[in-house]
Formats: C-alpha cells, structure tokens, sequence
C-alpha cells in the first residue's frame, strides 16, 4: 500500500457503500455481506425493453440497501460511491451488451438540479463505467428545463408526459450512425430512458441501448 493511500485510509476509513460497514482489509467500497446479499438481477433477467432503445441491462434491483446507497448517491452528497457502482455496471454490460455499442454516454441532469446538488451523478457512473470498458463517456444530451422529479410521480403516462421535449442532443457529430449506449443510475417505466433514446434517433443514431444500475421488479410498461 502506497503511504498515501495509508494515510488516507486512517484519516477517511473506507465504508462499504451499501451498509456503511467499515472495510478493514478488504478491499473496495463492498462488504462480504452485501456481495452474499444484494438485490443482484440474475442473468435472466438482466435484460428489459422499452419505447425506441433496443434494450436497457441492470445489475441490481432497486430495493433494500441498494435503493438507500443510490439515493444517498443522487441527494446525499455521496458523489464517491460511482466509482463503486461502475465495477458492477460494466461488468453487466460486459457480459449483456459486448461489443454492441461504439458510444457510451448519458441522462444528464438540468442545470438548476446540478446547482442544487453539486454534481451530475449519471455522468459520475458513465465516466467510471467507460473508464474501466477502456472508453470515454461523451456528452451527448443536455436538459435545457427543469421538470418535476421522476420519482414524485406515480403514474406511468404522467412519468412519460413529465420528460417529453425536456432533452436535446449535443455534439450530433458524434450521435450520426452510431450504436450509443446511454447509463442512467435507477429504471422504473424506462419513460426517461425512451426519451433520451427518441432524441438521439432523431439526431440519425443507428440504435440505442441502455444501462441502469438499477431497476424496479414490475414488468416493463
């Protein structure tokens, strides 16, 4: 162990991102209980489908400690966690979606929301996730309004009226013909997803898929 990483490690002892439970000797940011434990989405299901994306692959459901880690990730200042969640991300890609995709990118947040929390955590994951697939995320969609939370709603078709028209494409060199992989952090309806993936259709992408680190259990609608 370099002596910064020592350092470092007496002075902001690593936690397990799930629990909370200090690491000691293990190494990254899960426990052995949460790896025996998690909500993990078995192969056969890894896979959902939705309005104008291919598919969309996720590693967890979006329950129990995973759901309490991802919503101190989103509004909990816990920025750090992406690093982690990226191990288990590309891993499911990797075994979902290898070599299908040309461009990794993301669900960005509007500006007012990047104010309020400091960061941008779909783009956090992306960069990890690309980083450890030997890509780069590219900046591929921008949110030019600020709508309501997806999650204050509880309706499938207002979830899908709540994000129309609230994206547009950026860089549309880069979106032309190609196959592009768009990360977002939580899939519920997937009305969030279909958006971007309509948007970036339009700007003539050949497809698109998707990836969430997590997803609820119902049934796509």
């Amino acid at each position: 162990m370099k002596i910064t990483d020592f350092i470092l490690d007496l002075l902001y002892p690593r936690k397990c991102v799930f629990c909370g439970r200090l690491m000691g000797d293990e190494p990254g940011r899960t426990c052995s209980d949460c790896r025996r434990n998690l909500p993990f989405v078995p192969d056969g299901d890894a896979k959902s489908h939705g309005d104008y994306y291919k598919v969309c692959v996720s590693c967890f459901y979006y329950e129990d400690k995973v759901r309490d880690s991802i919503l101190n990730f989103k509004f909990g200042g816990r920025s750090g966690y992406g690093t982690e969640y990226a191990k288990y991300l590309a891993e499911c890609i990797e075994n979902n979606l290898k070599d299908e995709f040309d461009v990794i990118t993301w669900v960005p947040v509007s500006k007012k929301r990047y104010r309020k929390r400091g960061y941008d955590q779909a783009k956090i994951l992306a960069e990890a996730t690309a980083d450890i697939l030997g890509m780069k995320a590219v900046r591929l969609l921008d949110k030019p309004v600020h709508n309501k939370a997806q999650s204050t709603i509880d309706s499938a078709e207002k979830r899908r009226a709540n994000v129309m028209s609230m994206y547009k494409a950026v860089n549309t060199d880069m979106i032309k013909g190609k196959r592009i992989l768009v990360i977002d952090d939580i899939k519920t309806t997937g009305a969030t997803l279909s958006e971007c993936s309509r948007i970036l259709l339009l700007s003539e992408a050949e497809e698109v898929l998707c990836a969430a680190l997590a997803k609820t259990r119902h049934v796509d609608i």
